[in-house]
């Protein structure tokens, strides 16, 4: 497992980098391409060289063989060339038997040979592009003329030519090693932008804002990165919310509890039952909101089904009875019938209504109220008291305070309940306060 695990690490440093791989891929396409056209080229000047030089090689040959005179001239039993052409140094006559009597070339040749059939033939003999014709006299051949270049003369300027082309090649292998230079800069540059805007997110930079660079691709990537960060970071705000909220939110049962047994305490005797009862009525509510904030910490909360707010409201009244009770005030349920179901979380329902009974019991006086009403796009679920109220009107009533660990319950409320595509609002400010869920209906409502 270590093994394998240092590869990983080690394989970015192995890869290669993008200016590279552009680079060389872009000269090794160049390169090929250069040879794909060239050496056809080259072969075909050459072959263009080699014809041209045999087409002025048989014109000197065919020219001599017509010169020489009928029946050909001898001297001493050799057959000579003409006095204009004796001094021609690439002309000579010879032997059918492949022997030269005048002329300039080799003492004895093959090609010769080769016309005694009466036909012209051409080949590369003793470094020279040498053409043989046969000289006829009634039909039958009497002598062979064999007339040549240097085969030198061919190579050289077929050479040259492909000095020309290897030249060139590399020019435009040269270019375009210059423009994939420039290429590869124009697209690793963006990307190496992108990974340093990356390790910015990575360490916690969340108001990252990658430059434009003119690929498509690379800004698409750019803005989905930014995109990303902006959620990342919207989302981590909101757990720190949650999470001081919720330090809040468990905090007054905790308390409720602490306070139950102490006052068990103080007692003298046994510990009455009905303490004990209250004790681990409290802390099994306490244990619920603990998993409640956990799912809803989680996000696993949401659904697509419907939630009944009846039902709702029933276990919210369920929940704080007691307490309610307890602290010798009544808590009075108002339901229209019919109501639609809503689309949200139970869970998330659930906890928005505690903390407004919680409130309310805790701030508030006299009778605690809870009403759900059809506001036709959704559902309205109010808690009212007629105590004081909160100390400021509208969003002052959901703001954080400074000293931490009193009012921190509405907060999180109203952020659970942006969450699940509600709102919730202070609709009646001042003396006898009303607070409003508004919870949009299911789509499937009838």
């Amino acid at each position: 497992m270590i093994r394998g695990r240092r590869r990983t690490r080690d394989a970015p440093a192995r890869a290669g980098s993008l200016r590279g791989r552009v680079l060389v891929s872009i000269v090794a396409v160049t390169a090929c391409a250069v040879l794909v056209f060239t050496l056809p080229l080259a072969v075909t000047v050459h072959r263009i060289y080699r014809s041209n030089a045999v087409v002025t090689v048989e014109r000197n040959a065919v020219w001599a063989a017509l010169s020489l005179p009928v029946p050909a001239s001898t001297r001493h039993g050799r057959a000579v060339l003409p006095s204009g052409r004796s001094a021609d140094a690439h002309v000579a006559i010879y032997t059918v038997s492949g022997h030269r009597q005048d002329g300039r070339g080799p003492d004895f040749s093959n090609l010769v040979l080769q016309a005694r059939d009466g036909r012209l033939h051409e080949a590369v003999e003793n470094d020279q592009l040498a053409v043989a014709a046969p000289v006829s006299r009634n039909g039958e051949v009497v002598a062979v003329v064999r007339a040549w270049l240097p085969w030198d003369f061919v190579t050289d300027r077929t050479l040259g030519v492909w000095l020309l082309l290897a030249a060139l090649g590399a020019v435009a292998v040269a270019l375009s090693a210059v423009l994939a230079r420039h290429l590869a800069r124009r697209i690793a540059i963006p990307l190496e932008r992108l990974t340093a805007t990356a390790r910015a997110l990575g360490d916690g930079d969340f108001s990252i804002q990658p430059a434009r660079s003119g690929i498509r691709e690379a800004d698409a990537v750019g803005l989905a990165l930014s995109a990303t960060a902006e959620r990342l970071g919207q989302l981590i705000e909101r757990e720190r919310r949650f999470s001081t909220a919720v330090s809040h939110q468990l905090r007054t049962p905790l308390t409720a509890l602490i306070l139950g047994l102490e006052r068990a305490l103080e007692q003298d005797g046994p510990v009455p039952r009905e303490s004990l009862t209250t004790a681990l009525r409290r802390a099994d509510q306490l244990g619920r909101t603990v998993e409640e904030l956990l799912h809803l910490s989680r996000d696993t909360h949401r659904s697509a089904g419907s939630v009944d707010v009846a039902q709702i409201l029933e276990q919210a009244a369920a929940r704080h009875r007691e307490a309610i009770n307890d602290a010798g005030r009544s808590l009075v349920i108002r339901c229209e019938p019919d109501l639609p179901p809503v689309r949200a979380s139970a869970v998330a329902i659930l906890q928005i209504v505690d903390v407004l009974l919680d409130n309310a019991l805790a701030h508030g006086r006299g009778e605690i109220s809870l009403v759900a009403a059809d506001v036709g796009a959704g559902v309205a679920l109010e808690v009212g008291d007629e105590g004081p109220g909160p100390a400021g009107g509208g969003d002052a009533a959901f703001a954080v305070p400074r000293q931490r660990g009193h009012g921190i319950g509405l907060a999180l409320a109203r952020s659970l309940a942006e969450a699940e595509g509600g709102r919730l609002v202070l609709r009646r400010p001042g003396p006898g306060p009303v607070f409003t869920l508004l919870l949009p209906a299911h789509e499937d409502r009838g």
